[in-house]
């Protein structure tokens, strides 16, 4: 078995597009080399670096925070589950985060389709008098602002 793969080979392996893995590459997440005829080759290692990448960008990393994070890894073979694990025990406070807003972002979504008015500055059940405006612009519940208690329905 060849220690390196094609560029399609990786995108069948990883599941992951030839294009999106030319843009990791851009990007400086993963790296290949050239063969004679001047294609991409990539090292059989880098199929776990893929799946880093992705997994971190569902639970909401930047691609400048998974090179950072990525950095941290031994290029030139494959990480093992002790690298990883260093790599992802602060992620659980980021992922309980990620939850909480989506949790909220559920809540909200039922009480604004709930009432069908979508329009949190006339509310008068979500936000009566646009109590939320005056904490500043923006969508202040969804961002985790705590809503007055004399404000929910």
């Amino acid at each position: 078995m060849s220690e390196w793969l094609t560029i399609g080979q990786v995108a069948e392996r990883s599941g992951v597009a030839t294009s999106a893995l030319r843009f990791y590459e851009e990007r400086g997440l993963i790296t290949s080399e050239r063969n004679s005829s001047g294609h991409r080759i990539y090292p059989r290692p880098v199929i776990r670096r893929i799946a880093f990448i992705v997994f971190a960008q569902k639970i909401g990393l930047s691609l400048d925070e998974i090179r950072a994070e990525l950095d941290k890894l031994p290029e030139h073979r494959a990480p093992t589950r002790k690298d990883w694990a260093k790599l992802s025990a602060s992620w659980a406070q980021r992922i309980d985060e990620r939850i909480a807003e989506l949790e909220r972002l559920k809540d909200g979504l039922t009480e604004c389709i709930g009432c069908g008015c979508l329009s949190l500055d006339r509310c008068k059940l979500s936000n009566p008098g646009d109590r939320a405006g005056q904490r500043g612009s923006g969508p202040r519940y969804w961002i985790g602002d705590p809503r007055p208690v004399s404000s929910r329905g």
